[in-house]
């Protein structure tokens, strides 16, 4: 009894140092934040402000659009999401469910997209989109990412694990294979779809690199590029700006997992 104790506490006790850690970096970043520059120059390290002040937060929407940034990167980071997973869900099930020729071969093909990243593809989707027109647009920051053989691989783990005797005995009630994969077997996953929503947002709202190559003024450009101009060159940088600007940009993500939570900890215990 008293062992069972003793592990418990040393585990609650290594989640909380592990939280801790984690969690030192985003409180620095915010502390730093309500300083002046004269304080930050003068002590770096100190944990708490002097004189709390919001001059930096002033100061970032001053210097950049912020809502229109913000606006444009939600937007994208959504619809990025939302078309990986009303795609993935057909391709996961005809690789899980469905008995055709070639099968394995797509599933090998799905396999090796997952080990080439979009730095590799970037010249030649830029040479297929720019006689389109469709450069500085923001079809050109969703369309390259629709389909997702990461969420395609994760759907089909998750739906092999489903017995197909459910498949059948829709099948036997006249349901059409749509109505199998959305209507049915979607509600199944649920757990997994918003894991893959939030790794999906996560990964697409803090993208620097796609919109940097795609986006040539702000009618499309996103936050994290916005934040990025907000270091001065030359001039050296306005730390107390940039560390405003990074807690903006955190927070809908922070608000995406407070949102999502419940579904996070179903999960979790699920696969337990």
């Amino acid at each position: 009894m008293k062992s069972g104790w003793l592990s418990r506490l040393a585990g609650n006790g290594a989640l909380i140092a592990a939280g801790t850690i984690w969690l030192l970096p985003y409180a620095w970043m915010t502390t730093t934040s309500f300083k002046s520059l004269d304080e930050i120059v003068r002590a770096p390290t100190a944990p708490w402000p002097e004189q709390p002040n919001l001059a930096a937060y002033r100061e970032v929407f001053q210097s950049v659009p912020v809502g229109h940034y913000l606006l444009n990167t939600v937007i994208m980071a959504l619809l990025i999401a939302t078309l990986q997973i009303l795609l993935a869900l057909p391709a996961g099930y005809a690789l899980a469910k469905l008995h055709w020729r070639g099968k394995g071969a797509a599933m090998s093909l799905v396999l090796g997209c997952l080990l080439i990243p979009p730095q590799v593809t970037f010249v030649s989707v830029f040479a297929m989109l720019a006689p389109l027109g469709l450069i500085n647009t923001m079809t050109s920051l969703v369309a390259p990412f629709a389909v997702s053989a990461f969420g395609t691989f994760l759907i089909r783990q998750a739906l092999i694990a489903i017995p197909d005797e459910i498949v059948e005995a829709a099948r036997l009630d006249g349901a059409s294979e749509l109505r199998i994969i959305f209507g049915i077997l979607a509600p199944l996953l649920r757990p997994t779809l918003v894991a893959m929503f939030l790794f999906s947002f996560i990964y697409h709202y803090s993208d620097y690199f796609w919109p940097l190559v795609m986006t040539t003024d702000d009618v499309n450009r996103t936050l994290p590029m916005g934040i990025a101009l907000l270091r001065e060159q030359g001039t050296g940088v306005r730390w107390h700006i940039v560390m405003a600007g990074n807690v903006i940009l955190s927070a809908p993500v922070l608000l995406v997992f407070l949102v999502a939570q419940r579904h996070i900890i179903r999960a979790v215990a699920r696969s337990s």
